[in-house]
């Protein structure tokens, strides 16, 4: 998360009614409550309302907000203000209108990309249907909203999105890849997802190229069955 320069940041302290700012001890102002994270409307309005201290803590690797302290009196003005909006006709009736778009939005994206990994497998006739199979399955996993896979970024084509999404589910599906002890040395899990990677593919030439299968012995088979 970016944090503005302007906004006055702290951490939670150890009492509930204190927060810590450059390593010292605060107490909000007089009248001030917490409102934790959720409501994104809520909180940009109260942003925009008047003052505040926005309270941040570190998860993994990154700082996260976890709400605002600000005057309990423009709190309680502000969501009477925001209630009103939402219950209004207009108001409902474009977000039922927002709703039916993204899913509109969502069903053809699910099939511009499955079309995407089945072009990217591109299977020899005689396992089209173990193709489409396959294809269900890595599209069922990629593509939902929230999902936080490769399918769902906008920074590659839709063709290179298709085949790291199905090199990633073969990778978690058809290999040890989950249960390995991975060195920690700079560059070695790369180097590990590399060979494992390089392995699907060997896997997926033998669908291509028509050849007989053991789809008893054949770990993509085995999770497909």
């Amino acid at each position: 998360m970016a944090v503005k320069k302007e906004e006055f940041v702290v951490w939670a302290g150890s009492a509930k009614d204190k927060v810590l700012h450059d390593g010292q001890a605060l107490t909000p102002p007089a009248g001030w409550i917490f409102v934790e994270s959720g409501d994104a409307g809520l909180t940009r309005r109260l942003k925009a309302a008047g003052d505040y201290w926005l309270m941040v803590h570190r998860r993994r690797n990154r700082i996260e907000s976890i709400g605002l302290w600000a005057s309990a009196d423009v709190v309680k003005e502000v969501k009477a203000r925001l209630e009103a909006e939402r219950s209004d006709p207009a108001h409902l009736k474009k977000l039922e209108t927002g709703k039916k778009y993204r899913e509109a939005k969502q069903e053809k994206y699910e099939v511009e990309f499955r079309n995407a990994v089945l072009s990217f497998l591109a299977f020899a006739g005689k396992w089209s249907a173990f193709a489409e199979k396959f294809a269900d399955a890595v599209t069922v996993h990629a593509v939902p909203v929230g999902s936080g896979t490769v399918a769902r970024t906008q920074l590659i084509p839709l063709e290179r999105r298709a085949e790291a999404a199905v090199i990633a589910w073969m990778r978690h599906q058809t290999t040890a890849y989950d249960n390995m002890s991975i060195a920690r040395i700079k560059g070695e899990r790369r180097e590990v997802r590399r060979r494992l990677a390089e392995r699907s593919r060997q896997l997926l030439s033998k669908y291509r190229s028509g050849e007989e299968v053991d789809t008893t012995l054949c770990p993509l088979a085995k999770v497909l069955k």
